[in-house]
């Protein structure tokens, strides 16, 4: 015998009576009919499920307009509030941009610009000529070139001066960049051959004047970013390696990791490699990145001799990995605001963050606890606490920066599903879990965010059983 339907199955809307309700018309105007009709079936899905479940009829069609909304209104690339406390997320997209490169972005994106264009005689520029000279000039480098991102700068570099011979780079150095991309795969891809010198915690001069011959295209020198080698260790200075460079007449590159244009130990943080010594130290060429501690776009960026520049910029390899005009306006704009030393602090993202005292960040972490209400703060134990947070993006991996943080601990259910929530509402906020807790890193979270980030916990906490 065929067990009955319940009442509320047969009570479901058709696709069509539901596109056509009161609140879904107004969602005509944001995507495509198309769009919208199979969401509408997602919707009625949706709802017959949570009525299979033991669902009333208002939960199925809360979950129907949820997926109409999830489905036809939000895109999938969406702006987050990062409240991990890491400055540098990789999954979070890395350096937030200084106001001044969002505005040149903006303007490159919806106008046409001289971006090959030379403007002073009416012929074909290169893209090039917008940055070199301002690289040039911030780093002491007699040419520049820009490529999409660091691995690609090092491939580029590799590519030209070591295709068909061999790259020597000490075995301390043969690290794994993010991503699983790992030196010796990027060497094999640019049609290099590696030759490994030393032992991975010491590696002498010697060790690379007896690996030098015929067959050797380049010297590489790799930060090692995002680890730290102690104890019983030895590595040859940069110094060394550019004397043996000239004197073997080979080009030396140093890929500089997270691309550090000033010196960070005025805020108490390790120091990093700084671009501009390294070439005033001998190093004839130099790559770094453009979005992590220089805060800037998604770039890679080489700097050094002029002949050396000239060579990558030969390759036909450089026009594969070239960047866009909006990619060379947020860096320009990044690049220029490093003009002025004593402004940099208050004008780029990602250095106001690294800056900013933990007595100022534990103020804006109060504002949130206040602005949830006292009730939902002893509901859910919310507390303001001190805690320490990473630099990210495979920088300064010993650094760790005394912050503040929002904490809570749910009564009942999981740490998880109000972590979810968070995730999942209108404006997504990513926290960090420790030790059953959900931490609000404040340090990541600017003062314009403050009301999202409270108005999202508020929903979220009432979400809860």
């Amino acid at each position: 015998m065929a067990t009955p339907k319940r009442p509320e199955l047969r009570s479901l809307p058709s696709v069509g009576s539901l596109l056509e309700s009161e609140e879904m018309s107004a969602l005509q105007s944001l995507a495509p009919r198309s769009v919208l009709v199979a969401a509408a079936r997602e919707a009625i899905a949706a709802a017959r499920s949570a009525i299979r479940r033991g669902g009333g009829r208002g939960k199925a069609e809360a979950a129907g307009r949820d997926a109409i909304l999830r489905e036809a209104v939000r895109p999938a690339f969406r702006p987050v509030i990062n409240a991990t406390g890491i400055v540098l997320h990789t999954n979070l997209g890395r350096a937030p941009l200084a106001e001044e490169a969002v505005s040149a972005v903006t303007d490159a994106a919806r106008r046409y610009t001289n971006l090959e264009l030379d403007l002073e005689s009416g012929s074909r520029g290169s893209r090039m000529a917008h940055l070199e000279p301002l690289i040039a000039e911030l780093l002491g480098a007699e040419a520049a070139h820009v490529v999409n991102n660091n691995a690609a700068a090092m491939l580029l570099a590799l590519n030209t001066f070591s295709l068909g011979k061999e790259a020597v780079v000490s075995r301390g150095q043969l690290v794994e960049i993010g991503g699983s991309f790992r030196i010796p795969e990027i060497l094999e891809r640019a049609g290099a051959r590696l030759r490994e010198v030393g032992t991975t915690n010491k590696t002498r001069l010697r060790d690379y004047e007896r690996a030098i011959g015929p067959e050797t295209g380049m010297i590489l020198r790799v930060h090692p970013s995002n680890f730290a080698m102690v104890g019983f260790t030895e590595e040859v200075t940069r110094e060394e390696l550019a004397a043996l460079s000239r004197k073997r007449r080979l080009p030396l590159l140093e890929d500089l990791g997270s691309g550090a244009l000033i010196d960070f130990t005025r805020w108490g943080l390790p120091a990093e490699p700084i671009a501009r010594d390294a070439l005033d130290q001998g190093v004839p060429l130099v790559c770094f990145s453009g979005d992590k501690l220089l805060g800037g776009p998604q770039a890679g960026i080489l700097a050094g001799r002029k002949s050396l520049v000239a060579a990558l910029k030969a390759n036909p390899m450089a026009r594969a990995l070239r960047v866009d005009k909006l990619t060379l306006a947020a860096l320009e704009a990044t690049l220029r605001l490093y003009r002025d030393p004593e402004m940099l602090a208050a004008s780029v993202p990602t250095l106001r963050m690294l800056a900013e005292s933990a007595e100022s960040v534990r103020a804006r972490a109060k504002r949130v606890l206040r602005a949830i209400g006292a009730d939902r703060a002893s509901q859910f134990r919310a507390e303001v606490v001190a805690c320490t947070t990473e630099v990210g993006g495979g920088a300064m991996p010993l650094a760790r920066v005394p912050s503040y943080a929002v904490v809570l601990r749910p009564a009942r259910g999981k740490v998880e599903d109000v972590a979810r929530s968070l995730r999942t509402g209108p404006d997504p906020v990513i926290g960090r879990i420790e030790s059953g807790r959900l931490l609000l890193d404040l340090r990541t979270v600017s003062r314009g965010e403050i009301p999202k980030l409270a108005a999202s916990l508020v929903r979220a906490l009432e979400e809860e059983p």
